[in-house]
């Protein structure tokens, strides 16, 4: 690959990006994040490195990388040859592109390699906050009940006197261990993963999994752990194979993983931490004393909309999102689920427009230059649409309405769950219950429930007709008229 190998040395070479404003070596670690994706390096790092720039005060939040996963291996083999630097490009519809490189990721640390490290990393006096891209499903607890899975075999491998950590819960419990035996402060562990609530369900994962560890730590875990709440945003796709060429060719850095994303970004904070933060209001994170509402908007209208156009856009034969977004069908579909069934379970948002927020998501799903992909949106829809879509269609349920356009959604996912789009395509259905969810789509043909009575995802919902007939109805006319011809029967209502 052509172009400058980006690390620290090299920075100075670097004309055709913009480069760290500050000073790499002088920044510490005092962040340990979990879960170094694409999210991750477009959002918090981003606005991370924009602090560094703008305040000395900053150096002590540099962050240092934690991966858990075998995949994780990939990340660390990324980011090690270029001490941690890499470049974040953003893509605006009318073909601006803007290209930089990131310095916030000081150190990362894949867990497998050397356990210890990552445990005295987190125990160190310098690290003040652990956040977490952990994905949904990484909280280990049930969509329908909230309960933590002890199950788990990694966490009950964890749970294993004298064990070496698998799980983030237990890393995050043996730091706060040694950190309490030490008589040092305890750390905030900070969420940042599209769950409403997030902070709640991180301490009560936490705890739950420190209760079973030792129930005195999790007494003090639960006195002196801060667990803010916050709200998440940036469409940022996986990255295309070609980005990498790219932006080589365009800046002259050859970065081995670069990250794409929107130039769109929104993070609000609760004001909520153990041991101090960074100063993230200067760089425009929303720092409030209640985020539930900005949370419930987002989760709501873009996540929950994101799957209203995932599910149909691929028995449609879609595979990117701005293709969808500008089909007339599909764009009245998300308009009417967002206005109609999505903003009426909604708290008042302060200071948000609601029609030119959902005016703003449909744009920026049309955004072309981000080449984001439909079956992006649509895996892991089992830890998604139960956490995004099954409480906007319980909460109509529970005022007296229905929620008829959610109930159709929850029907394309089972027929894509059957593995094929309308024109008999194959689909490669990326879900951690691909096999389950495949056996009783194909049993719903017979027994027209069989997909949605599955309690761990959808609660109640079966036996609720104010859900079921819409569903069903919306299910019985994919299969027997083509998503096309159902689509647009539904919203010509």
């Amino acid at each position: 690959m052509s172009g400058i190998a980006l690390n620290d040395t090299t920075l100075p070479e670097i004309a055709g990006a913009a480069v760290p404003a500050y000073h790499r070596g002088d920044i510490r670690t005092g962040i340990v994040h979990f879960g170094v994706g694409g999210f991750h390096r477009a959002h918090q790092a981003m606005y991370l490195d924009r602090l560094l720039a703008l305040d000395p005060d900053a150096a002590a939040w540099g962050i240092c990388g934690v991966g858990l996963r075998p995949a994780d291996a990939a990340m660390r083999d990324a980011l090690a040859p270029q001490d941690g630097l890499y470049t974040l490009t953003l893509k605006h519809p009318d073909g601006t592109v803007e290209t930089s490189v990131i310095g916030s990721i000081v150190h990362y640390l894949y867990a497998p390699d050397d356990p210890e490290a990552v445990i005295e990393t987190l125990a160190s006096p310098h690290v003040r906050i652990v956040s977490l891209t952990v994905t949904e499903g990484g909280y280990n607890f049930s969509a329908s009940t909230g309960e933590f899975d002890a199950e788990n075999p990694d966490v009950a491998a964890d749970l294993a006197p004298g064990a070496v950590p698998r799980t983030v819960f237990g890393y995050v419990a043996e730091a706060l261990r040694r950190r309490r035996d030490r008589q040092l402060p305890a750390f905030t562990v900070m969420s940042c993963d599209n769950i409403e609530g997030n902070g709640h369900v991180a301490r009560r994962t936490f705890l739950a999994f420190a209760r079973l560890a030792d129930p005195e730590l999790a007494q003090w875990m639960d006195a002196e752990v801060a667990f803010p709440n916050s709200m998440v945003d940036r469409i940022t796709p996986a990255t295309p194979p070609d980005l990498r060429a790219e932006v080589a060719q365009r800046s002259g850095v050859d970065d081995r993983w670069p990250v794409v994303a929107e130039p769109f970004t929104q993070w609000v904070l609760e004001d909520s931490f153990a041991s101090g933060r960074p100063a993230l209001e200067r760089v425009g994170v929303q720092v409030v004393d209640d985020v539930a509402p900005y949370e419930l908007m987002k989760l709501r209208l873009l996540n929950a909309g994101h799957q209203a156009l995932g599910h149909f856009a691929r028995l449609l034969g879609y595979e990117y999102v701005h293709d969808a977004a500008v089909d007339p069908d599909i764009r009245e579909l998300l308009r009417r689920y967002m206005q109609e069934e999505g903003r009426p379970t909604l708290r008042e948002v302060p200071g948000i427009d609601l029609d030119e927020y959902i005016d703003t998501l449909l744009d920026r799903f049309s955004n072309p230059a981000i080449a984001d992909t439909v079956a992006r949106l649509c895996q892991d829809a089992s830890d998604r649409i139960p956490k995004w879509l099954v409480p906007v269609i319980a909460a109509r349920l529970d005022a007296g309405a229905q929620a008829p356009l959610a109930a159709a959604v929850v029907a394309a996912w089972t027929r894509c769950s059957e593995g094929r789009s309308d024109d008999g395509a194959p689909l490669d259905i990326s879900d951690r219950l691909a096999g389950g969810l495949a056996e009783r789509a194909v049993r719903s043909r017979t027994e027209p429930l069989a997909f949605v009575e599955n309690t761990e995802l959808f609660g109640d919902l079966a036996d609720r007709p104010g859900f079921t007939e819409p569903y069903v109805a919306a299910l019985d006319a994919i299969r027997e008229h083509g998503t096309r011809a159902a689509l647009r029967d539904l919203v010509a209502r």
